[in-house]
Formats: C-alpha cells, sequence, structure tokens
C-alpha cells in the first residue's frame, strides 16, 4: 500500500461521468485514505437505463478487487434501488463473497446513516420525477422506515449539478414543513446536487438532521475503515461522527 494510503483504500464506481461528488468525496475525507475512482456512463436517468447498468458494476467490482483495495463502493441509489431492499442485500452478499471485499451501496449507506441517527419517519427529495419516486419510496418503507413523501424536482438529469442551492433549499423547506410534525429527519437522494453549502443551513432552520449522500458517504468509509475524524460544515452525523 502506497504511504499516502496508509489508512486505507476505497473503491468508488460512480454510475455517470459528471465531476462533482467525487471531488467533494476526496476534499472531505480524512489524510491517509485512498481513493480509486472507476466510473460507468450513465446520461440520461432513466429507469430502463438504470436497469440495464447494474449488470456493469461487477467487473469494476472485480477489478478493483485485484487491487486489493479494503472496501468497495458501488454508488448510484437508483440502480440498486430498483432490485428492492432484499434484491439489493442478496446482490451484495454474493459479490462480497465472489471476491471477499466489503461492499456498501448508495442505498445501504443511506439505510445506516439514518439508523444512526436515530431517523424513522422522513422526507425525501429527488433530482428524479414520476412513478421512480415511489420505488425509491417502497425500497425504505421495506427497510423498515417510514417516508412521509418523496419530492422529486423538474429538472434535466444533466443539469442537476446546475440547480441553485437556493433553489434545492426552498423544494426541501416546502416539502418538509408539510409534514413538520412527523419528520424527524430529511434525506437527499442522489449525488448530483451541489448543494454542501445548506446542509447546515437546513439542520438549523428546520431542527433536524440533514442526510446528504456525499457527506453520508464519508461517514460510512471512515467507520469502515476504522477512522474517526470528525468534520464540519456538512451536518450532523459527520461533523459528530455518529456512531454507526
Amino acid at each position: 500500500m502506497a504511504f499516502t494510503s496508509w489508512r486505507g483504500v476505497v473503491g468508488c464506481i460512480k454510475p455517470t461521468m459528471r465531476p462533482g461528488s467525487m471531488e467533494e468525496l476526496i476534499r472531505m475525507l480524512p489524510d491517509g485514505i485512498g481513493v480509486i475512482p472507476l466510473f460507468l456512463d450513465v446520461q440520461k436517468g432513466a429507469k430502463e437505463e438504470f436497469d440495464r447498468g447494474i449488470r456493469l458494476y461487477e467487473p469494476l467490482i472485480a477489478r478493483l478487487a485485484e487491487k486489493k483495495v479494503d472496501l468497495v463502493h458501488p454508488e448510484g441509489a437508483p440502480p440498486f434501488m430498483l432490485l428492492g431492499h432484499e434484491g439489493e442485500a442478496r446482490l451484495i452478499k454474493t459479490w462480497e463473497k465472489t471476491y471477499q471485499v466489503p461492499v456498501f451501496t448508495s442505498g445501504t449507506n443511506h439505510i445506516r446513516a439514518l439508523k444512526a441517527l436515530g431517523i424513522k419517519r422522513f422526507v425525501g427529495a429527488s433530482y428524479f420525477t414520476g412513478k421512480i419516486n415511489e420505488t425509491f419510496a417502497n425500497y425504505f418503507r421495506e427497510a423498515g422506515f417510514d417516508v412521509l413523501a418523496m419530492d422529486g424536482i423538474d429538472v434535466a438529469f444533466d443539469d442537476v449539478g446546475s440547480l441553485s442551492s437556493e433553489v434545492v433549499y426552498a423544494h426541501v423547506k416546502k416539502a418538509f414543513l408539510k409534514h413538520r410534525k412527523e419528520a424527524q429527519g430529511i434525506y437527499l437522494l442522489g449525488s448530483g446536487w451541489r448543494v454542501l453549502n445548506i446542509i447546515d443551513t437546513l439542520e438549523q432552520d428546520l431542527g433536524v438532521p440533514v442526510i446528504h449522500p456525499v457527506p453520508a458517504r464519508c461517514w460510512e468509509i471512515q467507520h469502515r475503515l476504522s477512522v474517526r475524524q470528525p468534520v464540519k460544515g456538512y451536518g450532523q452525523l459527520l461533523a459528530e461522527m455518529i456512531p454507526g
């Protein structure tokens, strides 16, 4: 292992080839954790594309296992959530047995983060529209959560990174206020948001924890590698390195 990766190496498989969340994660991770990124090429964000894409992860997991990484993280919530909670669990178990490396997905990461924060009832927001949002909600219901809403924002898949933090703040706040008496937290689905700067603001204004995929990813990578270095500015989960 290279000296610069003395705390461990994670292999991340990104579903898209757009910039953003990978740079955010690397800046957020503590020194000494190495990252090997590989990429698929999801372009439209359509259900059919996610259905086809799931089989493309495995060759990349095999490549990362050959590199002796300590942990593999195939990213992208939609492809795995379409399998359902149980279907995803079976697939992860198969991969771990075949390649002898720990594997966690975006969905399992978000479930673990929600549980760590003691959240059972939450309001979700995504940058998808239509029936697929109900699929996302059902994934969490199968895992034992009460999803009060999964509200999509109408934006082209290629333009997600251009959404302003203020627009996303307003969208999330509007969804939350409909359920403020019941909701214990807020969940943002998808790594395409470029809105890390509003996580603390949402938590402060609305009084509940916010799960954003990038800080949640950093949090779990640390726990999996037996590292515990809090990072402030991106919500309670990571700022306090809540036990998993």
